[in-house]
């Protein structure tokens, strides 16, 4: 009996344990809840300011052009009413006006008839023509792609009209602001080109000995246009403006490049001798190569304000007609996908997979990922200039993008997989390790390029204490942390860095990514929807951050929660902070109760085939 009664008791204690514990998960898990639906609703106020900026700078636009066109309109008035008052003075002075004014003036009067007769037979001096003034306007904004924005923003698809937000083309800043080249080319090109150095263009054939003077170049560089007023000035016999150009620079020890991208390099060979430097996009052409590169700050996953539409467009369909050059970035970012035809130019795709969308008639976030990588690895823009100016002898200095790493190693155990997880990284420079003794020597061996500083761990310290310390020896230029218990794949920094080529963050990170529990072998996506998009917050364990402004901030004396304090210090102080994309890490633990309230679940198995990519 008394055995049956501890074994009731024992059930009961057992019951009421698991009735706590379900109590404890649904709290936690009403907890999850709420903080996904206030994190979700941040989200969508973020994105409401973003579309309400968005139609606030459309209408500032318009309102601008509003303004310039009526200034224009009183200028010319003016200078009607001038002309107008100039007329009546001049009819006034003219002699036979003076001659009638006299008569009338002195006809009862032969003496005053006589002296005013006289006096309108000499002569007077007219007044002067009034001349057009020009039209003050707005002081002009000469940062990269001030003046380069996208215009036609409705677009038709099988008699039906889609208007568009327009991609918002970047104004600066330039990668090499200590550089200033003077540059022909096509409106392609100068895209391509402008955010490299301080550009100036529009010069012509007449008027560039006083338009280049106001800012004298270290370079020329010239493209083989085939249109505007420089075109016939190169093809054939070389013309007397082009001539005049290439001496003004020669007396002034400009270097001169030509640029061939396209048309019949003979037609501009005679031109092309003239230049100290040729280069060439085409591989039968026996000049050094200089092919186009995708351009970050306008090739780039940014989505448009309105987001894609769900439908799979031809290239014919995606640009249709003669659109400017920054209708075609618009167009890039608003299908699903695009169906390209056999013999679709290289640049043409690797621009398309650069802006994120899926080429092919069956779009695939992952494969528009990894093409993403891919047009990126191919070589941008900023990287082709770096070939240019060694090989013309200007420097090409500019800011780097190496990277510190902060490891943070509490349990020994974990030592060879947080190493390994670092030494798969490109563009690493710096560890700082704290952890066990073993640590340093191990992380010299697996990560020989990188300079390694090892600290002992120290248990009365915080593993925000430590970040913090370790954080006053970092030297590169950005700084990421990592987590020893997650994975991170070998592309994980290399995509992360990327987002700094075309944001203005100065944090970057993931808000939406995989994590796998070990417990229920439950793969999970949280946020899907959380990329290519300024967030309040991303996972401390995917931070990368340059490295000034986080000095600024600080970590927070925590061992948990210590990157949320730091998300909120940067909504407080407006530091920006950008999410990335899902892919290239996945946060691993035995179990997490707020994950299983806040994600999405993918499947039963391992997370690594679907983020690892």
């Amino acid at each position: 009996m008394s055995t049956e009664l501890e074994s009731t008791r024992k059930a009961l204690r057992e019951a009421v344990a698991q009735a706590e514990h379900a109590a404890e998960l649904a709290r936690l898990l009403d907890a999850a809840q709420s903080r996904l639906a206030e994190a979700e609703r941040h989200a969508e106020e973020v994105k409401a300011l973003a579309e309400r900026l968005a139609g606030a700078e459309e209408d500032l636009e318009r309102e601008r052009a509003a303004a310039d066109k009526l200034r224009k309109e009183l200028a010319e008035q003016r200078y009607q009413a001038e002309v107008a008052n100039w007329k009546l003075k001049s009819i006034k002075v003219a002699r036979w006006s003076r001659l009638g004014d006299a008569i009338k003036t002195g006809k009862s009067n032969p003496v005053r008839l006589a002296k005013e007769l006289k006096g309108a037979t000499k002569p007077v001096k007219r007044p002067i023509a009034p001349k057009r003034k020009p039209v003050v306007v707005q002081r002009k904004d000469d940062r990269p792609g001030a003046a380069f924005q996208a215009t036609t923003t409705t677009r038709t698809l099988a008699g039906e009209s889609f208007k568009l937000r327009p991609f918002r083309v970047p104004t600066g800043p330039n990668t090499r602001p200590h550089i200033t080249a003077a540059v022909i080319a096509e409106p392609h090109a100068e895209a391509l080109l402008r955010y490299e150095w301080r550009q100036t263009t529009g010069f012509t054939p007449r008027d560039f000995a006083r338009v280049l003077p106001l800012e004298v170049p270290h370079l020329l560089v010239v493209e083989s246009v085939a249109t505007g007023p420089w075109a016939e000035e190169l093809r054939g016999e070389p013309g007397d403006g082009l001539k005049a150009l290439l001496a003004w620079c020669a007396e002034r020890g400009i270097r001169t490049v030509f640029w061939h991208t396209h048309g019949d390099v003979s037609a501009y060979a005679a031109s092309a001798e003239l230049f100290e430097h040729r280069f060439t996009t085409d591989l039968t052409v026996g000049w050094p190569r200089l092919q186009f590169g995708v351009q970050p700050r306008v090739h780039n996953p940014l989505p448009l304000s309105g987001g894609r539409i769900d439908r799979v467009l031809t290239l014919d369909q995606l640009l249709p007609g003669h659109l400017a050059y920054p209708d075609v970035l618009t167009s890039y970012r608003w299908p699903a996908g695009v169906d390209c035809p056999p013999g679709t130019p290289m640049w043409r795709l690797a621009e398309i997979a650069a802006c994120g969308t899926p080429i092919g008639s069956d779009p695939d976030t992952r494969r528009a990922h990894v093409a993403l990588r891919r047009a990126y690895d191919s070589g941008t823009m900023t990287e082709r200039i770096d070939e240019l100016l060694d090989k013309v002898g200007l420097p090409s200095a500019r800011a780097t993008l190496d990277t510190s790493v902060l490891l943070v190693i509490p349990e020994p155990g974990r030592t060879e997989h947080a190493l390994a997880q670092v030494a798969r990284q490109s563009g690493v420079a710096q560890l700082v390790v704290f952890g066990p003794p073993e640590a340093g020597e191990r992380a010299r061996d697996v990560l020989p390029d990188a300079d390694v500083i090892h600290r002992p761990l120290r248990p009365e310290l915080t593993v925000g204490a430590m970040l913090g310390r370790g954080l006053d020896l970092c030297e590169a230029d950005l700084v990421a942390v990592m987590d020893p218990r997650d994975v991170y794949g070998s592309h994980y920094l290399s995509d992360l860095r990327r987002a700094f080529l075309f944001t203005t963050a100065d944090i970057v990170g993931k808000a939406a990514f995989y994590a796998h529990l070990r417990k229920p072998q439950a793969t999970l996506l949280k946020q899907p929807e959380a990329e290519y998009s300024y967030l309040p917050e991303i996972a401390g364990a995917t931070l990368l951050a340059r490295r000034n402004p986080l000095r600024e901030l600080g970590f927070a004396d925590l061992t948990d929660g210590w990157d949320e304090v730091l998300m909120r210090q940067c909504r407080q102080d407006g530091v920006k902070v950008f999410a990335a994309d899902r892919f290239g890490y996945v946060r691993v633990r035995d179990e997490d109760r707020w994950l299983l309230g806040a994600a999405h679940l993918v499947e039963y198995g391992s997370a690594e085939p679907h983020a690892l990519i």
